[in-house]
This record gives C-alpha cells, structure tokens and sequence, in this order.
C-alpha cells in the first residue's frame, strides 16, 4: 500500500552544506516556493552544516513549522547547533551512518559560551520545535543545556550530541540510512519523482557581493567615487562609479534580507547632509560631523540583520566585523584621495573617460582647460562662493571654490592655486578701513 501511495509523492529536494546564514535562508526561502509551485508533495533538505547564525536557522525552522508540505530533513553527516534546531523542526528526520546531530549552545567566533539569557532563547527554540513535532523536549533541551540529565545518553554536565543510532534509539530520527537512494526507499519515494533545486548564476553573484571583503570594496567604491565627483565640475565617471558600488552593495544584501529600507535611507541622509556641509554651509560643523556618522552606521548596519537596533539574537562579532570593515574601507578611501587626489584628473585613462580634447577654449570652454596663467590674479565673485561658486577674471567666467569657507557676490578675490581644473581662491580684505 505505501508503495503505491509513493507513485504520487512529488519530492523537492534542496542541498545545505555550508553555514546557516543569510546564503542559506535565502536558498532554503526560494527552494520552498518552488516546491509549493510545483505542486510537490514532499519537501526535502540535505544537511550538512556546523551551525552558524541563530536568527536565519530559526527561520528556517519557521518555514519548515508552517509549511503546508511534508518536510524531511536528510542529515548528510553533521546538523550541530544551528543545524540541530532545522532538524528538529521537519516531520521526519534521516541520519547518515555516522552522522551526528546536536550541540547547539551559543558561542561567539571564539567558540565561548555566551551569556545566559542567549542559551535560555536557544533552549526555548529547541523546546518548542520539538513539542510541535512530538519529539523529547528534554532531549531537544540537553543540546543546549548541560545541566540537562539524561544518563542513558550522556554524562551529567555535557551538552548532549547524538549518533545517528542514538538518534533513531531516542525517538529524534526516523531511520539511520547509508545513502540518499536508501532514505527514497525507507521513505517510500520513487527517485523519478525528486526534483533537484539548482543554485542559479545570480545566487552565485549575490553570495560573492556579500562577501566581507568585496563588501569594503564596494564602500571603498562609493566613498572615493563621492570625493572625487566633488573635485572635478559637473557630473561625470567617478559619480557614475559611486552610484554603481552603492547598487552593487546595497541590492544583494537588500534581496537577503539584511538591509532595510531605514538603514538605506540613513546613508542617503548623511550623503545629503555632507554635500550641505561642502556645498551651503561655511566651515566643517555639527552637518559634517552627522553626515558622517550617519553613513557609517547605515553601511555598517546594513550588513547585520537586526531588528531596528535590536541585535540580541544576531550572531556574535558580526556587528563589530562590519563596522571595522566599513571604517578600514574608509580609511583606505582618505588613502586613495590623498595619493590620487592630485594625479587622477590628469591620468590618461581619465582623460579618456572626460573627452578633454573636445572642450576647446576657442569654442566656449574653459573649466576642462589649465589655467596656470590665472595664479594670483584678481577678479570679482559673481555668485556667493559656499565654498563653489562662479567668479569672473578678465572679462571670463570660471568655476572656482573659496578657501575662506564663504565668499558674498561681488566680494573682489584673487586666485591662490589650481588644482583638479578647479581654481581655488580667497577673499581680498579691504585693510584700509
């Protein structure tokens, strides 16, 4: 009779074997779907992990809690920690010959236990995903907590781990199998009948943007593409640059649910409020200084997942891995403006990029063109320089910037230094009043 039911049985089946984390919730979410599209009758995990990030396992286990699919969970050799609360939450659980499955205490990134009130969430998790599934709930708590006495399986004081034997003994797993062709006919499932979730190319690209090096590349990108916009007249190549690392950082850790619309929105500001400081406002104050710390808190959040500042179940040492990675990306940005600042507007491949030769002097333009014969000569400011701004010398106008912060029109100036096609200049004090 169960033979002919498993005719029908449409299984799909999804592989895990890295860390739980952002890559692996986001494969688990997008197979599930497709399950459900798909009309399977069954949802299958491979599992083969050493744990990893509390919050995205635990949404897995919500996923498998609430689907409307039967979930199995084939553990490929290891579910510890994070792996053991996923088991837990399938209808029914295989173990490879030898396998094994628990240990599920919280560490940080040095394996050190933390603070209570993270196991106490951790045994309440593992607790409730096996009362909903009929499962010992004091054996899904010894994973966590050793003072948890269960002498048939371990010695007072340790964390429980089980072999697959001890697991099918205990109740936990189903049947102990040497291959996935055995589980298919333990399980009553025809092979013909599992359809295989394919990681696709763009998986594959968003799982290498998110890398915490390529993340502080793409920081260093926007960084250096705003400095260098802001040196060089109108909008060109470095604005275009910036604007590509800001997609290319924000979209994939967007698409994996770290980044929020909140936290997007804060380094939006601080860019906003920088540009005012720059721009409009004279000097370097409390704008700047906001400015600042708003970009580096919203990049650095933006790679954590948190709940509106709440981190209490987010993975030990991540916040402040992101912040040194967006500060060291920072640093290396003021690096890159100080030995390229004054050799980029005149390297080739800018050139290039600019089409400086079709910017002619005898056709109208001036503010592409060098203008070492201008130095210490004077002339009027013809609209408020805060700090940019337009001045006239000569009967010619020029965009230049004010090295006094804040020029009025019609203040007379003298030109101090060229530097990026940009002439810089300060104000002339009457000193006969």
């Amino acid at each position: 009779m169960l033979i002919q039911l498993s005719f029908a049985q449409q299984v799909y089946k999804v592989d895990i074997k890295d860390e739980i984390g952002p890559n692996a919730w986001r494969t688990v979410n997008l197979a599930y779907k497709k399950a459900v599209s798909t009309k399977a009758d069954i949802f299958l995990i491979e599992l083969n992990t050493f744990g990893g990030a509390v919050n995205f396992a635990d949404s897995i286990r919500s996923c498998l809690l609430s689907s409307s699919l039967k979930t199995i969970v084939y553990v490929n050799n290891n579910a510890a920690s994070a792996g053991a609360l996923i088991s837990l939450a399938a209808d029914e659980i295989y173990m490879h010959k030898g396998g094994s499955l628990g240990a599920a205490s919280v560490v940080n990134a040095n394996g050190e236990l933390m603070p209570e009130k993270y196991q106490s969430y951790m045994r309440g998790l593992m607790r409730a995903t096996a009362e909903a599934k009929g499962r010992d709930v004091h054996i899904a708590e010894a994973f966590v907590d050793p003072e948890i006495s269960i002498p048939a399986l371990k010695p007072d004081g340790k964390l429980l781990t089980l072999t697959a034997t001890e697991a099918v003994k205990a109740g936990i797993a189903k049947a102990e199998v040497r291959s996935i062709e055995e589980l298919y006919q333990q399980a009553g499932i025809k092979a013909t009948t599992v359809s295989q979730h394919k990681i696709t190319w763009m998986d594959r690209i968003i799982a290498f943007l998110i890398l915490p090096a390529v993340s502080g590349f793409l920081i260093l990108g926007i960084i250096g593409g705003i400095y260098f916009e802001m040196q060089s007249p109108g909008i060109g190549f470095a604005l275009v640059v910036a604007v590509i690392c800001g997609a290319l950082f924000f979209a994939p850790l967007y698409l994996q649910g770290l980044a929020e619309n909140w936290e997007i929105g804060l380094v939006i500001l601080g860019v906003i409020l920088l540009a005012l400081e720059i721009f409009v406002i004279p000097g370097f104050g409390i704008a700047g200084i906001l400015g600042i710390i708003f970009v580096l808190c919203g990049l650095a959040l933006s790679m954590v997942d948190n709940d509106f500042l709440d981190f209490t179940f987010t993975k030990p040492g991540v916040l402040m891995t992101s912040f040194l990675i967006v500060i060291g990306a920072m640093f290396g940005a003021v690096l890159l403006m100080f030995l390229m600042g004054k050799n980029i507007m005149n390297s080739s491949m800018f050139r290039r990029l600019v089409l400086e030769d079709e910017q002619r002097a005898d056709v109208g333009y001036t503010s592409s063109q060098q203008k070492v014969d201008l130095l210490q000569k004077t002339g009027i400011a013809r609209t408020v320089l805060r700090p940019s701004g337009k001045i006239e010398i000569d009967g010619v106008w020029y965009d230049a910037v004010a090295l006094d912060g804040f020029i009025d029109a019609g203040e007379t100036i003298f030109v101090e230094k060229h530097e990026n096609y940009n002439l810089f200049v300060r104000k002339i004090v009457d000193k006969t009043v």
